[in-house]
């Protein structure tokens, strides 16, 4: 398959098909020209109430995707400007790597994994195909024979040993990338999803994630959910978000049946893999994409598709996109293990707002999308005075120290400027 228009012609071919599919559902239309920065609202706004006694899902964290066999691997100091969290950094907490049926390949994934470690992240693995000897072709492509179930789970285990035996302890592997979407890779139906997991990934030596929907398809999904045995050997339900549309972000079976579970959106690059990430303000895209994603969505992580890539959250040049600089604003001050927290999530047209708290820090990040600034009142329920720290990203600004905020009593009033996304810290 040939490259679609504007995409660069290394693109791995598998990302190339569903171009219509992988179209934003929530960009919204065009705005009028920036208005000058007000110092007051000109009407009564509405008030945001941060409430941190009423917890949501606890953060596991966001990262991104390394495949040294389809692009090259991330450079040494890349692996910082990813993983580390100082100035110029993602802060990024989650690497996702492949597991190769070729074993010859897996030790390209170490170096880039073990410097992620080092830096206190998590890494995880999704496999594309099974070994070829474990394989057959079908009327609908490629599948796992079913007499190579049990081998297939070995293999899994061999990878993590593996990886593990390289300073690499995988948090979770998945048995298989896109099962729904398997163009030119392996297939699985939600019955042999089911399967395998009730007869054999009981034996998966580390935590088992499933089922990778290219497009977070409730059918791939539901069965597992509905089937105890199953269900028991399932640790993380991972989903992609390729052409999602945001009324299908929640999901009430999960709330109902997947205690214990954890929920992750393990790949995504939005709004499209054809502009260049610093294009302004379509990059704040991203930060609304991810505000729906933990707030609708209750998602514990929110994972990138390559990490380097002209349209992703490191450029080419290894410096910070700003499609990257929108993902930072979550990564970098809501690390693993924050809890989201309720807060007034849509107090105007085109402004969103999420909270997180770690004991008494809390965390608030506000991306406003409109042509004008936008001035706010907030409540933080229980709070006293203080000090906030901001950091904001604008068409002229990129994760830059920003204004300090003054709390009285647990309020304060704030502008975000027009087109920017604004992130407080408590001190």
């Amino acid at each position: 398959m040939a490259p679609r228009p504007n995409q660069p012609s290394n693109e791995h071919p598998s990302r190339t098909p569903r171009s219509l599919d992988r179209r934003a559902f929530l960009a919204l239309g065009a705005l009028p020209a920036a208005a000058p920065l007000l110092a007051e609202p000109a009407a009564a706004q509405t008030t945001v109430l941060v409430q941190p006694s009423i917890g949501q899902q606890i953060i596991q964290g966001f990262g991104g995707m390394n495949h040294t066999v389809w692009i090259s691997d991330l450079t040494a100091a890349q692996r910082d400007t990813a993983f580390g969290n100082g100035t110029g950094q993602l802060g990024f907490s989650i690497l996702r790597i492949p597991v190769h049926e070729d074993r010859a390949n897996w030790s390209r994934e170490v170096a880039t994994a073990r410097r992620a470690v080092e830096h206190g992240a998590k890494v995880i693995a999704s496999p594309w195909n099974p070994p070829a000897s474990m394989t057959e072709t079908f009327s609908g492509g490629r599948r796992l024979r079913y007499g190579s179930y049990a081998a297939y789970a070995q293999h899994l285990n061999d990878f993590h040993a593996f990886m593990q035996g390289n300073g690499v302890n995988l948090y979770a592997v998945s048995i298989q990338n896109e099962p729904d979407y398997a163009h030119e890779w392996t297939a699985w139906t939600p019955t042999e999803i089911v399967r395998f997991l009730k007869e054999n990934a009981g034996s998966i030596n580390t935590r088992v994630m499933a089922p990778e929907s290219f497009q977070y398809r409730k059918n791939l999904s539901d069965p597992i959910l509905n089937d105890p045995a199953a269900l028991a050997n399932l640790d993380v339900l991972g989903a992609h978000l390729y052409g999602t549309q945001p009324a299908d972000f929640p999901y009430p079976l999960f709330q109902q049946k997947g205690g214990g579970k954890e929920l992750w959106m393990t790949e995504v690059y939005y709004p499209n893999s054809t502009d260049s990430a610093d294009l302004w303000p379509q990059a704040l895209d991203v930060g609304e994409h991810m505000h729906r994603a933990l707030v609708n969505g209750r998602f514990q992580a929110y994972i990138w598709w390559y990490i380097r890539r002209g349209y992703g959250p490191m450029r080419e040049d290894g410096q910070i996109s700003k499609r990257g600089a929108n993902m930072a604003h979550f990564s970098k001050f809501v690390r693993p293990g924050y809890q989201r927290i309720t807060a007034t999530a849509n107090p105007q047209s085109n402004v969103y707002i999420s909270a997180f708290k770690s004991g008494s820090k809390i965390v608030i990040v506000a991306v406003n999308k409109n042509a004008s600034p936008v001035y706010l009142p907030f409540t933080i329920e229980g709070a006293g005075s203080g000090t906030l720290a901001t950091w904001v990203t604008t068409a002229s600004q990129t994760l830059a120290p920003y204004t300090a905020v003054t709390m009285t009593n647990g309020s304060f009033g704030s502008q975000l400027p027009a087109q920017s996304i604004r992130t407080y810290v408590t001190q």
